[in-house]
């Protein structure tokens, strides 16, 4: 059942964070839900400017009511994942969106705070919400790209200005985690200092982590055993600390590049061990069942593992 992403919120909010998987096709779809129905948990499936354009938005949204249909049970958002205004006020008259995402956060502070609230105006008049983003995450996001040096942490005292300023629902903040496979090395990790002090100024508020994959390094090594070229040491976000982060008020928890990864060895491996092989379902469905077990193994990290006949009265309320 799809449902506003505010209603996921409140029933997350302290206790755990829903898992925002992007998906672009269908047997991501297949092992997202599959991977969510084994753990019982409600989840926020995310669509991405990129993904929107990969087909055609129309066929990724006719997948998601085909899974909606057969799997009634489920409990999920549908969320427009670092749109641009434009995309957003798309989306939001679509009328199949439960939230969007403005990101303006490579705009200086005044304009961010236009550019967001524009959204928010539009969205909330057709009964949707809106994510914003204030401070500078490094890594790739699709067209972005931040240098490491450029990247910044979300400042508390603008946090609480920006929500009163814009009026968005949701604050995606920088806290330590980077966007793209070659995340952050060493001892590097989330700022927990830093969503504590966020979390002070804007109490009862739902925060985002994006970036939050954690690029495992069996998964880089089979890929690059199986050809790949992909840089060793790569390291993302513990997912050990994806239930602190929850705790401390962050709902949603972004996860992209682990799902690129699994993809990526799938399929490596499969034509690898059968070069002959030119039918694309057979690694397909090796896909759709290790995605699946991946989204179990990320939502039991994440709290939301069992939540969702809880989450579904609420809902139904």
């Amino acid at each position: 059942m799809i449902v506003p992403t505010r209603v996921l919120f409140e029933h997350a909010y302290g206790k755990y964070a829903l898992g925002a998987y992007n998906i672009n096709n269908l047997e991501q779809t297949m092992g997202l839900f599959e991977g969510s129905m084994e753990s019982q948990a409600p989840f926020i499936i995310q669509i991405s400017k990129g993904a929107r354009s990969y087909t055609d938005k129309s066929m990724l949204e006719a997948i998601i009511r085909a899974a909606d249909q057969k799997w009634p049970d489920s409990l999920f958002a549908v969320h427009l994942d670092h749109g641009d205004e434009q995309t957003c006020y798309e989306c939001i008259e679509s009328g199949f969106y439960s939230s969007v995402m403005i990101d303006a956060s490579h705009d200086p502070f005044e304009e961010n705070v236009a550019i967001t609230k524009r959204v928010v105006e539009a969205a909330h008049a057709k009964g949707l919400s809106v994510e914003a983003e204030l401070g500078m995450l490094g890594g790739v996001e699709e067209d972005i790209a931040v240098d490491e040096k450029n990247a910044c942490l979300t400042d508390p005292i603008e946090a609480k200005d920006f929500v009163a300023q814009s009026g968005c629902d949701s604050l995606a903040c920088a806290i330590g985690t980077s966007h793209g496979a070659y995340k952050f090395s060493g001892g590097q990790g989330i700022h927990f200092d830093r969503v504590t002090a966020i979390q002070s100024q804007l109490p009862g508020f739902p925060l985002v982590m994006h970036g939050s994959s954690s690029v495992p390094a069996d998964e880089v090594s089979r890929i690059n055993a199986a050809g790949g070229k992909l840089k060793e040491g790569a390291k993302g976000v513990d997912p050990e600390q994806y239930l602190p982060a929850a705790k401390l008020g962050v709902c949603k928890v972004n996860i992209d590049t682990d799902g690129r990864l699994v993809w990526c060895r799938v399929h490596r491996e499969s034509f690898n061990a059968n070069p002959e092989n030119f039918d694309l379902r057979p690694p397909g469905k090796i896909f759709m069942a290790e995605y699946a077990k991946f989204i179990a193994s990320r939502n039991r990290y994440l709290g939301s593992a069992g939540q969702l006949a809880d989450a579904f009265a609420h809902a139904s309320r």
